[in-house]
């Protein structure tokens, strides 16, 4: 049946739906591109025997020119998916992506996320002052200035920006400027406590 392994990439898309990014599915995608070779080489040798004065072989055309078209269309579907994704991952965890994340990305979405990575890195440095405005922080407006933090893992030695070391162990407590430890708490490295 036409389309069924175009149509299996859509419903790993609907099943992953607010979970982690699933691996590249690139099996399934090449199966769907080698089906939209076949299709399309059979359309233009009914194309040419129609030509040539063969009846009847339009319908069978359309129909396989509508499948190349749905595969086109969930394929499209999957990348975007994935890309935007991958997008607002950027926003989500900071410029570091968690390694089970980055496992599951294709090389050329690495690529197009390091990309990514770079304009926007770009793109912040020419807003304002002073080196730039991080549009990334502060998602949500914050009702302190400082948080108290605990570390999740041994993470080693932080640097604030008044130039004072933080040695972030793990179970370790600190209290310290929002905007600093805003990535550290996107990436799991701290929590944030809330009493």
């Amino acid at each position: 049946m036409f389309c069924e392994k175009a149509l299996d990439l859509i419903r790993e898309l609907q099943r992953s739906r607010g979970a982690s990014l699933p691996p590249f599915n690139e099996d399934t995608l090449r199966h769907v591109l080698e089906e939209m070779k076949a299709l399309y080489e059979q359309n233009q040798q009914d194309v040419n025997d129609a030509v040539q004065g063969e009846a009847g072989l339009f319908s069978g055309v359309q129909i396989r020119h509508a499948a190349l078209e749905r595969n086109k269309r969930c394929i499209l579907a999957y990348l975007q998916n994935r890309l935007k994704t991958t997008r607002d991952m950027r926003w989500e965890f900071g410029s570091v992506l968690p390694a089970d994340v980055k496992y599951n990305l294709s090389e050329a979405e690495i690529q197009w996320f390091n990309k990514y990575n770079k304009s926007l890195a770009n793109y912040m440095r020419s807003l304002g002052e002073d080196g730039g405005l991080d549009l990334t922080q502060d998602m949500k407006p914050p009702k302190t200035l400082y948080i108290e933090v605990r570390c999740k893992v041994d993470h080693g030695e932080f640097e604030t920006q008044e130039g004072s070391i933080v040695l972030l162990k793990k179970n370790s407590q600190h209290f310290l400027l929002r905007s600093e430890c805003e990535h550290l708490i996107r990436q799991g490295i701290l929590e944030h406590i809330v009493h």
